[in-house]
C-alpha cells in the first residue's frame, strides 16, 4: 500500500512541476545531454513533502550546464561551478543542476575532491544514502531506483548505497547527515550505519565547524530531535561535537541520590518542542514584540532546554548528609553554552540568547514559596526581555519529577506568575522598562556633568522603578533630590551646591 501511494505523489509532484521539469529535460535531451531529478527530490516528492528546491544531476559538464541555462532561468550564478553545480531560480523554484561526479575527502583535507562521472547509477552509488540515491530520468519521467531507497523509504531505514565505511570516509558530514534524518523524518539507523559511525566518530572532525554546525541545526529543528541527540551520543560523535551533552551522562552512584542528568534534559527538551508549538499559537495574534514571539521549530529554546543543564558536571558536590547539590550549574551552563556555541561559529546574537536562557532557568523556582512582590516579578522580565516567552517554555519544560502532587504545584505557580505578568503588563511596558527620569534629566536636575554620578543616580531610579512602579515626573525629581542629598556626597560625588 505504501508503494502505491508512494508512487502517485511521485507523481503528482511531477505533475505539478511540468512547467519546470518539461522545458527542462526537453533541453538537455535535444543537446544531446541526460538530465535526471535526483535526491532529496525525489524523496520528498515520494513522502509527499513540499518541494521548495529541486535537485537536478546530469552528464553535461558546468559549461555546457551554463551554456543551456543562460537564456530560460529567471537568473543563475556559479558560485559552485568548481564542484560542478550551477544554481538558477525559475518560476520560484530554486534549483542546482549537477555533473554526475564521484567525491572523496583527502585523509587530512576539509575540501572534497570532485570528479565529473559519466553514469547516473556511477553518480547514484556515491550518494550519501539510499533514499537519497532514486531518480527520475527526464523528460521520460523514468523512475531509477538501483539500491533499494524507497523499500528503505518504507520501513524508516536510514542505509546506505555501498559501504557504510566508505560513504563516510568519502564525507564524514554524512554521519551528521544521518542523525539528522533520524530527527527529520523519524527513521532508524541501519546495523551497518551505526557501526561505521561508532568506528568512525573521530572523522567527524575533518569538518568545518560551520558545515557540522548547520546540519546540527537541521537536527534540533526536526520532528524527533531527542532521537537524533541519541544516535550522536550512542554513537560518540557528540564526544567531539556536542561534548557537554556527551558528559550529562553521569556516572550513577550505588545510592542513586540523584537522578540521570542525560534523560533528565532530553525529557526537557522533548516538552520543550511540545510547549514550542502551544505557545507559538497563543501568542501569535498576541500584542507582544515581535521578537518575542516563538516560530515552530524554534532552535534557540530547543538547544537551551537540551543545555540547560550542562554546568551539573563540573558543579556536583556529593554532602555529608547524603544529598547531592549543583549550585551555580545555571551561571556555569551558561558559559559552557556560549563557549560550546562559539566554536560551532553560531552568530553572536544566536549564542547570547541561547546562554541567557540557561543562565535564567532557575529563576523561577521558590516563587510559590517565598511568595514575589511585584518588583521581584519585573525584574523576573525584564532580566528576560525578549526571551520572556521562550523562558516560559524552558521554565516549565523543565519540571520532569514523576511526583504528581510537586507536579501540580509547580505548575499552578508558574501559572500564577504568568497570570501576574500578564496583569502587570497591562499596566506597565514591561519588556522595556526605563527610570522615570532619563540621563539628560537627571543631570539636569543635579547640576552636574556625565560621569559616575549619572550612572549611579540612574540605577537608583530603576530600582525605585522595580520596586514601587512608575511615578510622574514631578514625583520622580522629588525621590531623586531626597535621594542625592542623602548620598551623593558619600558615594564620592560632589554636592551640587
Amino acid at each position: 500500500m505504501f508503494l502505491a501511494h508512494a508512487h502517485a505523489r511521485l507523481a503528482a509532484a511531477l505533475d505539478g512541476l511540468d512547467a519546470v521539469l518539461g522545458p527542462l529535460g526537453r533541453m538537455f535531451a535535444d543537446a544531446g545531454f541526460e538530465l535526471a531529478l535526483v535526491g532529496g527530490s525525489v524523496r520528498d516528492a515520494l513522502l509527499g513533502r513540499d518541494m521548495p528546491d529541486l535537485d537536478f544531476t546530469t552528464d553535461a559538464r558546468p559549461d555546457d550546464i551554463l551554456r543551456l541555462v543562460s537564456g530560460w532561468a529567471d537568473t543563475h550564478w556559479d558560485i559552485g561551478k568548481e564542484f560542478g553545480t550551477i544554481g538558477m531560480i525559475k518560476r520560484g523554484y530554486q534549483i542546482e543542476i549537477t555533473t554526475y561526479r564521484a567525491e572523496a575527502y583527502d585523509e587530512a583535507s576539509r575540501k572534497p575532491v570532485v570528479a565529473f562521472g559519466t553514469e547516473l547509477d556511477e553518480d547514484l552509488v556515491r550518494r550519501d544514502f539510499t533514499i537519497g540515491a532514486m531518480a527520475v530520468r527526464l523528460p521520460a519521467r523514468v523512475f531509477v531506483d538501483p539500491f533499494g531507497g524507497l523499500t528503505d523509504l518504507e520501513a524508516g531505514l536510514i542505509r546506505t548505497p555501498g559501504k557504510a565505511e566508505s560513504s563516510f570516509s568519502d564525507d564524514p558530514l554524512r554521519m551528521m547527515r544521518a542523525a539528522r534524518f533520524v530527527s527529520q523524518l523519524g527513521f532508524a539507523l541501519d546495523d551497518s550505519v551505526r557501526t561505521a559511525m561508532t568506528d568512525m566518530a573521530a572523522r567527524i572532525e575533518i569538518i568545518s565547524a560551520e558545515r557540522v554546525r548547520d546540519e546540527f541545526v537541521k537536527l534540533m529543528c526536526g520532528k524527533a530531535p531527542r532521537a537524533g541527540i541519541e544516535a550522536l551520543v550512542d554513537t560518540g560523535i557528540a564526544d567531539h561535537v556536542l561534548p557537554e551533552v556527551a558528559g550529562l551522562r553521569l556516572e550513577k552512584d550505588e545510592h542513586h541520590r540523584h537522578k540521570d542528568v542525560y534523560e533528565h534534559s532530553l525529557t526537557v527538551l522533548d516538552q520543550a518542542v511540545e510547549l514550542e508549538a502551544e505557545y507559538a499559537t497563543a501568542v501569535a495574534d498576541a500584542d507582544i514584540p515581535e521578537a518575542q514571539k516563538v516560530a515552530v521549530p524554534d532552535f534557540v529554546v530547543r538547544f537551551a532546554a537540551l543545555m540547560h543543564d550542562v554546568g551539573k558536571p563540573a558543579t556536583r558536590r556529593f554532602e555529608d548528609n547524603g544529598a547531592v547539590t549543583f549550585y551555580h550549574h545555571d551561571v556555569v551552563g551558561s558559559k559552557l553554552t556560549a563557549k560550546r556555541m562559539r566554536a560551532l561559529r553560531f552568530d553572536k546574537d544566536t549564542i547570547k540568547k541561547v546562554a541567557r536562557l540557561v543562565e535564567l532557568h532557575l529563576r523561577f523556582y521558590g516563587y510559590g514559596d517565598a511568595g514575589w512582590t511585584d518588583s521581584a516579578v519585573r525584574r523576573y522580565v525584564t532580566d528576560a526581555g525578549d526571551l520572556i516567552v521562550r523562558l516560559h517554555i524552558l521554565t516549565r519544560s523543565d519540571v520532569t519529577t514523576r511526583n504528581k502532587r510537586k507536579a501540580n504545584r509547580l505548575a499552578r505557580n508558574y501559572a500564577d506568575l504568568e497570570r501576574r505578568i500578564a496583569e502587570l503588563a497591562e499596566k506597565e511596558a514591561l519588556e522595556s522598562i526605563r527610570p522615570d527620569l532619563d540621563g539628560s534629566q537627571i543631570m539636569e536636575i543635579l547640576g552636574i556633568t556625565p560621569g559616575p554620578a549619572v550612572g549611579r543616580a540612574y540605577r537608583f531610579l530603576l530600582d525605585h522603578r522595580m520596586e514601587h512602579g512608575p511615578v510622574d515626573e514631578e514625583t520622580a525629581t522629588r525621590i531623586l533630590l531626597d535621594w542625592w542629598n542623602e548620598n551623593g556626597s558619600v558615594s564620592g560625588t560632589v554636592d551640587p551646591d
